[in-house]
């Protein structure tokens, strides 16, 4: 079964709905604009209930089939990048320093494809819970929706996610049990010396020769801590300091990431940032301090609706198509969120090799859109089939 043909002559309005998104684009928890019109759009399908102002713009709709049963819950994106955009095409960002680089307005306009359809022919049991979150690129929008309730308010059972993907060729589908994105935590170290004349470093208390020190043993965590068959990251990416070449500063920042998929290999980095900090506090007489600001815990697919989503995915594609063991990837997604709360996968859907994610040059491929469309229009006609239906 190919892509599904009512789907397929959305194409020309999806392209439409998709352009439109990515020439207004918002961040973070303020899409407001994209709200109103995902709900304007919700309205003209005939969706059963709209509720809005879910973790500030998050939407979730309702459509009820054509029996009783569960209730199935498939997410979307709808936040761009602070970024300006270097595509060159005639509906790019009408908004200097803001752009859809990661493809959340192709992943909005595909659940609205598979919202209309589902809308008009209802043709499964149970419920569907269209998840519409703002905030995926840093303010932990997913983790906020979980928080004011979203799967427990609606009796979500399932929870799927689609992410486009420019490293993989066009309608072909990847994911795989297990972890697969990492979890992320930024870390930020703070030392405080005492400032003084660079000439009589004997009288100063010098953050930054701390600072070198710190930098130096946080190189080594993942060699000489970690199990070489873990795959950890761990990136100190800013250093900012001093004023001028003849001051040595009172202070020094610093920061980075850390990436995991193992739970204990996390805490053992947590741990010997922890221990190398207060370390380098006795040895060299500065005041250290250690947060992590922000955390993303990894994805982490269930194994049956791995199975699920690929049987709808095969269904839309060719078998030959859908790679179920790709390889885990080192960035990170609030989509983890859910999947504690509730079974269910994250898969992703090639594009085309193209610029990657996040570079100005990205653009998601609408020749696309109607594949994932029918792919979660698919997911929930198998996965919730009326009775009289095998």
């Amino acid at each position: 079964m190919p892509v599904l043909d009512q789907i397929a002559g959305y194409s020309d309005e999806l392209t439409a709905w998709r352009r439109h998104i990515h020439a207004h684009p918002e961040l973070g928890f303020d899409c407001h604009e994209t709200a109103k019109f995902v709900i304007d759009k919700l309205e003209r399908f005939g969706v059963d209930e709209i509720h809005s102002g879910i973790a500030t713009t998050g939407i979730v709709g309702i459509i009820n089939g054509r029996g009783a049963g569960r209730t199935i819950g498939l997410r979307a994106d709808m936040d761009a990048l602070p970024m300006p955009e270097d595509t060159g095409v005639s509906y790019a960002s009408t908004r200097p320093g803001r752009m859809h680089a990661c493809g959340h307005d192709g992943h909005t306009t595909m659940l609205l494809g598979a919202a209309r359809y589902l809308a008009e022919t209802r043709n499964f049991s149970g419920r569907v819970a269209l998840i519409f979150q703002p905030a995926e690129e840093g303010g932990g929008g997913g983790r906020v929706m979980c928080q004011e309730g979203v799967m427990d308010r609606f009796e979500i059972a399932e929870v799927y996610a689609l992410h486009t993907s420019p490293w993989y060729e066009a309608g072909t589908f990847h994911t795989a049990p297990g972890p697969v994105m990492a979890a992320v935590d930024e870390f930020a170290i703070e030392i405080t010396g005492k400032g003084g004349h660079a000439s009589q470093p004997q009288r100063a208390i010098d953050p930054v020769a701390a600072a070198l020190q710190v930098g130096q043993a946080i190189q080594t965590v993942v060699s000489r801590n970690i199990n070489a068959l873990d795959q950890i990251v761990v990136s100190l990416t800013e250093i900012h300091a001093g004023t001028a070449h003849n001051v040595i500063p009172n202070h020094v920042s610093m920061g980075g990431t850390i990436r995991s998929y193992n739970p204990e290999a996390r805490g053992i980095i947590h741990r010997r940032l922890a221990e190398i900090c207060d370390g380098m506090q006795a040895a060299m007489g500065v005041t250290i301090s250690l947060r992590f600001p922000e955390s993303l815990p990894s994805t982490v697919n269930h194994p049956a609706q791995v199975e699920m989503a690929a049987r709808a995915c095969r269904s839309v594609v060719s078998p030959d198509s859908v790679d179920t063991s790709m390889a885990p990837r080192t960035g990170a997604e609030d989509f983890s969120y859910m999947l504690q709360e509730r079974p269910g996968a994250f898969v992703f859907i090639g594009q085309g090799i193209g610029p990657g994610v996040h570079n100005p040059a990205f653009d998601f491929n609408d020749e696309i859109a109607p594949i994932g469309a029918s792919f979660f229009a698919t997911l929930v006609e198998q996965s919730q089939p009326l009775s009289n239906q095998v």
